[in-house]
């Protein structure tokens, strides 16, 4: 028998919070089960219904979450390698002294596709029983990474609720072309409170400084 396992991500583009990936290993007759809950990519569905079907999906299969902080985001020189590198340990995780073969699905996030596939196959512990497919809008098209999109958005979600508790403020979605989250990284950027959550390589962040630092060199 061939297992299914499907990767998807969520809070890539944010310039707050962190990035989540993960895996849900099923068996091929399972998709079934999903489909009947409703699953579908995480974006398409309410919050409500999301976490619904993301309880379900929880409690029923095996699956892996990989959370990078804003930090190690702007450490890696390349974000399409770091999320191969985060991609790879889910693989490994979830197949480790598995002997059966895996088919593995993952949404693609970047737009070559054989390049990026090549560099997550390099990465697999145990390549003789993984089948890697690795393609755009898999989310859409499988079920199985339906699920892997439900559930890495529900983490994302839990993870900026627990921030903006911790921080006592509400930073919006961390999303750049949120009103709300603009606003805060342009009043904040530069306190040391809040440098945790912020990642400092995404150009929202490099044209305020820049800009600071031009406004601060008209005063002298």
């Amino acid at each position: 028998m061939t297992l299914l396992l499907g990767i998807d991500d969520a809070g890539r583009g944010p310039v707050l919070g962190p990035m989540i990936l993960t895996g849900v290993l099923i068996k091929p007759e399972e998709e079934e089960i999903i489909q009947s809950w409703g699953a579908k990519d995480s974006k398409l569905l309410t919050p409500k219904k999301r976490r619904e079907i993301g309880e379900k999906i929880g409690e029923k299969f095996k699956h892996h979450i990989e959370v990078t902080q804003p930090k190690e985001i702007d450490e890696s020189p390349n974000l399409n390698y770091l999320e191969a590198i985060k991609t790879a340990k889910i693989i490994n995780k979830l197949t480790k002294n598995l002997n059966e073969k895996v088919k593995v699905i993952v949404d693609c996030p970047s737009v070559n596709i054989q390049a990026w596939t090549n560099d997550v196959q390099q990465l697999i512990e145990n390549p003789k029983i993984i089948q890697l497919s690795c393609e755009h809008k898999a989310d859409l098209n499988h079920p199985v990474v339906s699920a892997a999109s439900i559930i890495a958005k529900e983490k994302r979600e839990d993870e900026i609720y627990k921030l903006k508790l911790q921080l006592k403020t509400d930073f919006g979605s961390g999303y750049p072309a949120d009103p709300k989250t603009k606003k805060f990284i342009a009043k904040n950027f530069n306190n040391e409170k809040y440098k945790h959550i912020i990642r400092f390589s995404w150009n929202t962040i490099k044209r305020l400084i820049k800009e600071k630092r031009a406004n601060q060199q008209k005063l002298f």
